[in-house]
């Protein structure tokens, strides 16, 4: 349950410093840039998990899934480069893209490690956790797709 906490903390962190920032100074501030810098750390925060969490990233995949450690290092590559890519204005849109297809394609992994209580960021509560990241997957789609996406247009 504490990666919950983490991630919520990494995703608002940006925009309350900035509006903080923003009431010292008066400047103006920028909601995209801010919530698109916080899903930026958060993306960075989940790549690290595959390269310092590896094996309980392999874990949460089924074993029929092949070359799983791979997987993993790859899927971390992967938010790494969203993670970098939301913190480049001309990038963020597609970056915020790509994060919303990885919310989508892998919560199937959470839903496996929920259901078998994999030891890893609250997974082995079981399936009650996903009472919890359930609605955290819909703040972080919402979060991406208004925040960084539709207030660009």
């Amino acid at each position: 349950m504490t990666n919950v906490i983490i991630i919520l903390a990494l995703l608002i962190s940006p925009m309350a410093i900035e509006f903080m920032y923003s009431k010292a100074t008066g400047r103006p501030t920028s909601v995209r840039r801010s919530a698109c810098w916080g899903l930026g750390i958060a993306f960075l925060f989940f790549a690290l998990g595959h390269f310092v969490k590896t094996q309980g990233m392999v874990d949460m995949l089924p074993a029929w899934v092949p070359a799983r450690e791979l997987l993993i290092y790859l899927t971390g590559m992967l938010e790494l480069i969203i993670g970098i890519g939301l913190f480049i204005p001309r990038f963020q849109t597609t970056a915020a893209m790509l994060a919303l297809a990885v919310f989508v394609l892998f919560f199937p992994a959470n839903i496996y490690a929920a259901m078998n209580g994999v030891g890893l960021g609250g997974h082995q509560s079981g399936p009650a956790y996903l009472l919890i990241r359930g609605p955290l997957q819909l703040v972080l789609i919402g979060w991406a797709y208004y925040l960084c996406i539709r207030e660009k247009q």
